[in-house]
Parts: structure tokens; C-alpha cells; sequence
């Protein structure tokens, strides 16, 4: 789903929300998981899910998978959202 259709769709459960507020509240809930997640905290919303951070070694073997050349990958970090069960359950109904 597109933000424009999130937005849409959340306008649409509430009408007496107009769609910039409905913006603003979209654009704070991602600043706010983004900010959490690059102090290295973990964000846990019940029902819904967790956001964490994984950090990925470097790794001198990585191959391009077109070329087959060898390449090097720096360290990074990667974000993980875990669904809760709850969240699950609704999913697999």
C-alpha cells in the first residue's frame, strides 16, 4: 500500500480528520521509529509488531550473483520488523 492510499484509507475511517493532519501524524510516527531505531533502540508497538536494528559484518566474499565477481560489503546495519502474533493470527485467517 502507497502512502497516498494509506492516507486515503485512513480519511475514509475518519472523516473528521482532514488529510494534512492525517500526513503530519504519518510523517511523526515514521520520524519518531526512524530516530528511535539510529539511537539504537528497539520499537515495540503491542498488536502490531517490532522494529530492531541488526548489524551485518563485513563480508570480503560476497559475489555479484550476475557476474560472479567477488565484492566487498562493508559493515552496515539492517532493520528488522518481527510481526506480533496477534498480528499474524489476523494475517493467516
Amino acid at each position: 500500500m502507497s502512502r497516498i492510499k494509506l492516507i486515503n484509507q485512513l480519511k475514509n475511517k475518519n472523516p473528521e480528520l482532514n488529510k494534512i493532519e492525517l500526513e503530519i501524524v504519518l510523517d511523526v510516527f515514521s520520524k519518531t521509529i526512524s530516530d528511535a531505531l539510529k539511537n539504537k533502540n528497539n520499537v515495540e508497538i503491542r498488536g502490531l509488531g517490532r522494529w530492531h536494528c541488526k548489524k551485518l559484518k563485513e563480508n570480503f566474499n560476497a559475489r555479484n550473483p550476475s557476474t560472479n565477481e567477488l565484492i566487498y560489503k562493508p559493515a552496515r546495519v539492517k532493520v528488522r520488523f518481527r510481526p506480533s502474533k496477534k498480528l499474524k493470527r489476523i494475517i493467516n485467517e
